[in-house]
């Protein structure tokens, strides 16, 4: 094999993965690695060794030094002295909602299907512990975990002296996204651990509990719902602008964020891990919500929240009544999910329509836009104005802090729409439930190379503003950092952590 000089001072060659890696790419480089050549096995055997190197590595560190309470928020300053969820955070607290802590904890399980690694799992456990500890009497969770029991964001945990909020959240998957996690854990452990398993049974029961009789559901709760009659969706017959503003917005019908799907995915992995029926018929009363809440001509699409009458609603001063465009494409493609799981051609049916309707309603720039007025369907936006908002239809100054343009998938929904259309149903669960854990795009062993030496020595996966793709987002209260500055993300750790193991997992080729 050819030599190389080493990257250890002093040594010209070793076998580390390191210089493994390097010869590697030299063979390739200059030709002499050809596919299906024994030493390309080899070759790549020596990678998935560094992979497996790499994620052990890192998540020794993250999981070591980063985690808090067994938690995780956002982003840390490399010092890890400052914490940033949605906002600064306290050494005490942790952060439910993505990319916090059940999407690491959820990087862990992956990481353990994929290498057998018990240390990944115990990373999760402590992971799907924290997450138990913050559960509300309510059943779910809200956004925040914290441990210190006189912080500023500490809430009706179930386990613990009454004191603060008890609305149990479904705005970004955070409800959702935890009760997923912790159903996987709990499999992975037996059904062993008590509290966790408790814990997962008391959240279904209460998220079930939150459906509305039409299948709707609210973005917070604190108890069991009302019981409005189920109605077909209208426009509002009075002034919306100026009308029908509602305090506790959180009460109403919501699909804002993408609420459906995050419940539909928890709803179907509770069913998956312990067949209860009653996740299926709940799953089918959301798609005979969607239905119900499929606005008329001249546009047939969803809002983002509705009230008890099915008229689009106002939630916050930024979030008018309109038909939204992320959210409808999130809708079609949760109805088609429902109808191959169920085989009820009810659920296709609106499908053609809405992708039409979607497809006219285009920008100049091929992207859709997040509201459109009310049955004249031209692009609305907002403007600071003083403290508040000012609705218009320019987008020339719009506040950084919200997606007002999302892109358009209305090619591959219309692509998976004929061949459902075509080949029919599956009527089976077979939908990839964990497809959220694996990378979103394609794992290729440069992708696998570039992400293990883009590890430092300590085990980290530095970002930086400005050059990386992980660029802190604009939330609410969250400070400004400056060009060039350098955090670790949790985004970027789980991530790479499940490009690395679905690496791992995937067979040696032949």
């Amino acid at each position: 094999m050819s030599k190389i000089p080493c990257h250890r001072p002093g040594e010209k060659w070793c076998r580390s993965p390191y210089c493994r890696l390097m010869r590697l790419a030299l063979l390739v480089a200059f030709g002499s690695l050809s596919f299906g050549h024994p030493l390309l096995q080899a070759e790549e055997k020596d990678l998935k060794v560094a992979a497996r190197n790499a994620m052990r590595s890192a998540a020794e560190y993250f999981h070591g030094q980063v985690a808090r309470h067994g938690g995780y928020v956002y982003y840390y300053d490399l010092e890890l002295g400052q914490r940033w969820g949605e906002g600064a955070a306290t050494v005490d607290q942790i952060w439910v909602q993505e990319p916090g802590t059940p999407a690491v904890g959820m990087a862990y399980l992956f990481a353990w299907e994929a290498t057998g690694d018990d240390f990944y799992r115990e990373a999760a456990v402590d992971a799907a512990r924290a997450l138990v500890y913050g559960q509300l009497r309510s059943g779910g969770w809200t956004n925040c975990i914290d441990f210190n029991p006189q912080g500023n964001r500490v809430a009706q945990y179930r386990n613990l002296p009454r004191r603060g909020k008890n609305y149990s959240s479904l705005d970004d998957g955070q409800t959702s996204s935890a009760l997923r996690f912790l159903v996987m854990v709990d499999q992975a452990l037996n059904f062993e651990d008590a509290a966790i398993h408790e814990a997962c049974l008391f959240a279904l029961e209460n998220l079930l509990q939150a459906q509305f009789p039409c299948g709707a559901f609210p973005q917070v709760w604190e108890g069991p719902v009302g019981k409005p009659q189920p109605v077909q969706a209208a426009y509002p017959d009075y002034d919306w602008r100026t009308e029908g503003r509602i305090k506790e917005y959180w009460n109403l019908y919501t699909l804002n964020d993408d609420l459906a799907p995050h419940v539909a995915k928890a709803l179907l992995e509770a069913h998956r891990v312990y067949g209860d029926h009653r996740c299926l018929e709940s799953l089918k009363r959301l798609g005979d919500f969607l239905l119900l809440a499929q606005m008329p001509q001249p546009q047939p699409a969803w809002a983002q929240q509705y009230n008890y009458s099915m008229q689009p609603a106002w939630a916050r001063a930024f979030e008018p009544p309109a038909i939204a465009g992320h959210e409808s494409q999130s809708v079609i493609e949760l109805l088609m999910d429902i109808y191959q799981i169920t085989g009820e051609a009810r659920y296709l049916k609106p499908v053609p329509v809405a992708l039409q309707y979607l497809r006219n309603s285009l920008l100049p720039d091929g992207r859709l836009a997040r509201y459109y007025e009310l049955q004249s369907n031209r692009p609305l936006y907002m403007q600071r104005e003083g403290k508040g908002y000012q609705l218009t239809y320019e987008d020339g100054q719009l506040p950084s802090h919200y997606g007002w343009k999302h892109k358009s998938r209305l090619d591959e929904l219309d692509s998976r729409y004929r061949m459902l259309k075509e080949r029919g149903a599956s009527g089976s669960l077979e939908l990839e439930l964990t497809a959220s854990l694996r990378p979103a795009d394609a794992v290729t062993e440069d992708r696998v190379q570039r992400v293990i030496a883009q590890l430092d020595s300590q085990g980290r996966w530095i970002s930086q503003i400005g050059l990386s793709a992980d660029t802190l987002q604009p939330l609410v209260g969250q400070p400004k950092f400056p060009p060039g500055y350098c955090f670790l993300s949790s985004a970027t750790f789980s991530a790479n952590l499940r490009l690395l193991a679905e690496y791992v997992r995937a067979p040696i080729a032949r």
